[in-house]
């Protein structure tokens, strides 16, 4: 089945200005995320293929060798997006090669059709073949699924163009013009409309779900310190405290508050207080699991969750902890200093309340921040640089009938 070429030519430079313009506007001033560079190669596809369309009527200098210039480049601009988007130089010497290299043949042979469209496809499918090779090279440190669109487009163009450079020097291809419709045209022109549908539709869900992941993580993350906020912090906490009910596994929580915090700042400024933040987050991180969770609840105030661990244990790891802040120093250099030993050392103690042990339906996270906020106050009245532990909830009046009542709380029958 052949179709009609020059409508299928009209609806591949259709196609492309409108999907480079929409990418135009999606992409405005996110420059490093390279949809303007993947618009500009949409644009240049357009031109490619209107120079195509009005062969006969233009001069072949314009329609032949030009328009095949143009359909080279149109992979380099690809290519150079999914750099710009993975954050990798580019080496433009090197991706405009191939493009040289077709405008030579097609000059070289602009009389022998079925040579030039053979040198032509290969050119360009291997051009397709390395743009799908540079997106799967970082495939893992891609988030969503708009990159599987874009491999699949780019996949199936690499394809249809290395099956049209085997079969261009066939006897029924060698007497066919551009713009003469057969199977292997249609089918052609078809692989060229994926890639500009389905590979552009991915490279712009793979623009979104970064800036998705980004959104989320930002909004998790404390962003002077890189660890949880206190959102993330309550959410974590209120799924590990609903997991140790249901399987009866001990749960932890300390509460860490740095001394005299405000005489840091007073002293030192405000800037070398946010060093002296980060520096005691360094020293908790370091000291606790991958499956625990540090992060700042607020101020000069963090919390330390630890699931599937007992009061005795939390305590060690507390005492462990107050005793790491207490030998660190945070060096900090004076604003304007050009000696990196011009800095001062800056020496900080924290206070810790930790609660732990098991929970009983209906304990929530609410319950556990209480707790370990109360042995926080006792280590402060205590002389600070010390470690308090809340060895109870404070449960309602309701709750502890039901839990002490055999019939509305079975466990405590065995």
């Amino acid at each position: 089945m052949a179709a009609h070429v020059p409508t299928m030519l009209a609806m591949i430079i259709v196609s492309s200005l409108m999907m480079a313009a929409s990418m135009a506007v999606v992409g405005w001033g996110r420059r490093r995320d390279g949809l303007g560079r993947w618009a500009a190669a949409l644009l240049v596809n357009a031109m490619g293929h209107l120079l195509i369309m009005l062969r006969g009527q233009v001069p072949d200098a314009l329609s032949v060798v030009v328009g095949n210039l143009l359909l080279s480049c149109v992979f380099v601009g690809m290519i150079a997006a999914i750099y710009q988007f993975q954050g990798r130089p580019v080496r433009w010497l090197l991706l405009l090669t191939p493009s040289a290299l077709v405008t030579g043949f097609v000059i070289a042979f602009i009389d022998n059709f079925p040579a030039r469209v053979s040198f032509v496809g290969l050119a360009i499918g291997l051009q397709a073949v390395w743009a799908l090779a540079a997106a799967l090279e970082r495939r893992h440190a891609t988030v969503g699924r708009g990159q599987w669109l874009l491999v699949a487009g780019l996949g199936l163009e690499a394809l249809v163009l290395g099956g049209r450079a085997l079969l261009a020097l066939s006897a029924s291809e060698a007497a066919t013009g551009i713009l003469q419709g057969s199977a292997l045209q249609t089918l052609t022109f078809m692989g060229t409309v994926s890639v500009v549908l389905i590979s552009s539709m991915g490279f712009v869900f793979m623009s979104r779900d970064r800036a998705d992941e980004n959104n989320r993580i930002m909004a998790a993350l404390d962003p002077l310190t890189g660890v949880a906020n206190r959102r993330a912090l309550i959410a974590a906490l209120d799924r590990d405290v609903a997991r140790a009910v249901r399987t009866r596994e001990s749960i932890a929580l300390m509460m860490v508050d740095i001394d005299h915090f405000k005489r840091v700042n007073d002293r030192h400024g405000h800037p070398a207080g946010d060093q002296v933040l980060c520096s005691v987050v360094s020293v908790l991180k370091e000291r606790v699991r991958a499956q625990d969770l540090v992060g700042r609840y607020g101020g000069e105030e963090f919390m330390v969750v630890l699931p599937d661990t007992t009061l005795l244990g939390a305590e060690q790891l507390a005492r462990e902890l107050c005793k790491a802040v207490e030998e660190s120093r945070c060096r900090v250099r004076p604003a304007g200093a050009a000696d990196a030993d011009a800095g001062v050392g800056i020496a900080v103690t924290a206070s810790i309340g930790v609660f732990g042990g098991r929970l009983e339906p209906g304990d929530s996270w609410d319950m556990l921040i209480a707790a370990a906020d109360r042995a926080l106050y006792q280590a402060k009245e205590n002389g600070r640089n010390r470690v308090e532990v809340a060895t109870a909830l404070r449960r309602p009046a309701s709750q502890m009938a039901a839990r002490d009542n055999p019939e509305t709380h079975p466990a405590s029958r065995y």
